[in-house]
């Protein structure tokens, strides 16, 4: 039996719980080179494709989320819960984990649940200010809980509790092309106010369905630019509006006959985006949240009504209620949205009060602290 110290990563479902996974397990075999990783998913999810394009191995549950509005639909949930606890079994039982990390989704579930079972010592990673039933259920056999937020006693155990912050994408660290150097990338003015307009990787219905309203105000705004990502889903609906409202067909990116924007599908360089971004407007995932954070960003946040226990809400209140960012309620956004966005950009002082208070939330290298954590689990059971 060998030495190296062997890890099993669970969870994912969205890139809020990929990205930090990866930075962790990077952390890991930062400090600890010969560190075997082993990632457990759930079958037909993203990470199934982004872990590997990582470099790091990973096996599928067959799990699935609970349907809360049809709850007869639940059964088959509940078979393939049962499947995936059996296939956690086997798969901790060949690799022989020394320690288990859930960081959210589908399969941290029954992975760390049956790794609890089996007595192997478990962390979890809560990202959000408002715990998810899954890591509340978790939390009681977990030895160590890191989070991102204050006030986590109310959701897990104090004693078990480690203030970490949320690890980023880290090739957004350390970025060093120039404000000017990065708006120019994207074929804009470096001498203009840029705001980008953020979605996720598939969009954000109420904030595209606002910008394509307002695709008048921004022509009437010359002056400001916008980067818009408006996700795969949407981006054809997108380019017909802009066509309709300007009688040009949109053939790339930068649409010439709205001059002062950029609308992409999915923006591949997010360093060159964020350095390029005077003001930011986004959902109120907790991924982005640390990237806002650490980047000293000034951010208008809408966030999402469609989440477990409205919990982007509350991710965007906790910032808010420190004057580190502006919040734009779902419902609110066609009517107040853009307007906001114009008058926060044009107030230089707004601008910069937002970018020193959202600064004093930065927890910086979270991920090699939840690595050195990961790693003491493994040192203290032996």
């Amino acid at each position: 039996m060998d030495n190296k110290p062997r890890i099993i990563i669970s969870g994912g479902g969205t890139g809020g719980h990929i990205f930090p996974a990866v930075s962790i397990a990077n952390a890991i075999k930062e400090l600890c080179p010969d560190a075997e990783i082993l990632f457990v998913g759930a079958e037909g999810r993203m990470e199934m494709q982004r872990v590997p394009d990582a470099g790091y191995n990973i096996i599928g549950l067959p799990v699935a989320g609970f349907d809360r509005k049809h709850l007869w639909k639940n059964f088959a949930v509940l078979l393939k819960l049962l499947r995936s606890q059996w296939k956690a079994r086997s798969i901790i039982k060949k690799f022989r984990p020394q320690v288990a990390v859930g960081v959210g989704g589908y399969a941290s579930g029954p992975t760390l649940k049956t790794a609890g079972m089996m007595g192997i010592p478990t962390l979890i990673q809560e990202q959000n200010s408002y715990a998810g039933v899954t890591n509340k259920l978790l939390a009681r056999k977990a030895r160590k809980i890191c989070v991102a937020y204050e006030g986590m006693e109310k959701f897990f155990p104090a004693e078990k509790i480690i203030m970490t912050g949320n690890p980023v994408r880290q090739n957004l660290l350390g970025h060093s092309a120039s404000h000017e150097e990065s708006v120019g990338f994207f074929g804009l003015n470096p001498a203009k106010k840029t705001i980008l307009i953020l979605g996720g990787s598939l969009g954000a219905r109420t904030i595209n369905q606002t910008l394509t309203a307002g695709l008048e105000i921004i022509r009437a705004n010359p002056d400001i630019q916008f980067i818009w990502q408006a996700g795969k889903i949407y981006i054809e609906q997108i380019r017909e509006a802009i066509t309709t409202a300007t009688g040009e067909p949109v053939r790339h990116p930068h649409v010439n006959a709205i001059p002062n924007l950029y609308v992409t599908d999915f923006i591949k360089d997010m360093a060159n985006a964020y350095a390029a971004a005077d003001l930011v407007i986004s959902r109120a995932g907790a991924g982005s949240i640390s990237e806002f954070c650490l980047l000293h960003k000034p951010v208008i946040l809408v966030p999402s009504p469609n989440v477990a226990e409205d919990h982007q809400t509350k991710n965007a209140l906790a910032l808010v209620n420190k004057d580190a960012a502006i919040y734009v309620k779902d419902a609110e956004a066609r009517e107040k949205l853009l307007p906001t966005a114009l008058a926060t950009i044009a107030d230089a002082g707004k601008l910069k009060s937002l970018s020193e208070n959202i600064a004093r939330l930065a927890l910086p290298d979270s991920a090699a602290v939840i690595a050195k954590e990961v790693l003491k689990l493994i040192d203290n059971k032996e």
